[in-house]
């Protein structure tokens, strides 16, 4: 169950990540008063949002990491995080975004990281 666990509140943690991160730049577009903050009231809109980022994102590392006794080494669970940052982001872009589109060369780099995952998880 902590591997469940641990994968669940990483996609929690990379939802707010990538709104964080990137959700302003659609929202200046659809709201008047968001596209007239200064860059530090916008960068304070995605700390806090961040913020929950964080509050899915250590507990999902603490159970997780096999130092606390979970089932993943701190290798793994970057791999895993970087993986599932990259599903959501994609999904993100697809429907908040419109007009973005995913090419072969996005499917292909994809298809690596999917490869490091799996030799992440070989024994050496």
């Amino acid at each position: 169950m902590k591997a469940f666990y641990t994968i669940l509140l990483l996609v929690v943690s990379n939802i707010f990540m990538t709104f964080a991160w990137y959700g302003h730049l659609k929202m200046k577009q659809e709201y008047s008063w968001f596209g007239t903050l200064p860059l530090i009231g916008v960068i304070t809109f995605s700390w806090i949002i961040a913020f929950f980022e964080y509050c899915a994102q250590i507990p999902a590392n603490r159970i997780g990491f096999s130092g606390n006794g979970g089932p993943f080494s701190l290798m793994q669970l970057k791999v895993i995080q970087e993986v599932i940052t990259l599903f959501v982001f994609v999904l993100f872009s697809s429907v908040y975004f419109k007009g973005e589109s995913l090419h072969w060369n996005h499917l292909a780099a994809f298809i690596c990281l999917v490869a490091a995952v799996y030799f992440v998880f070989l024994k050496p």
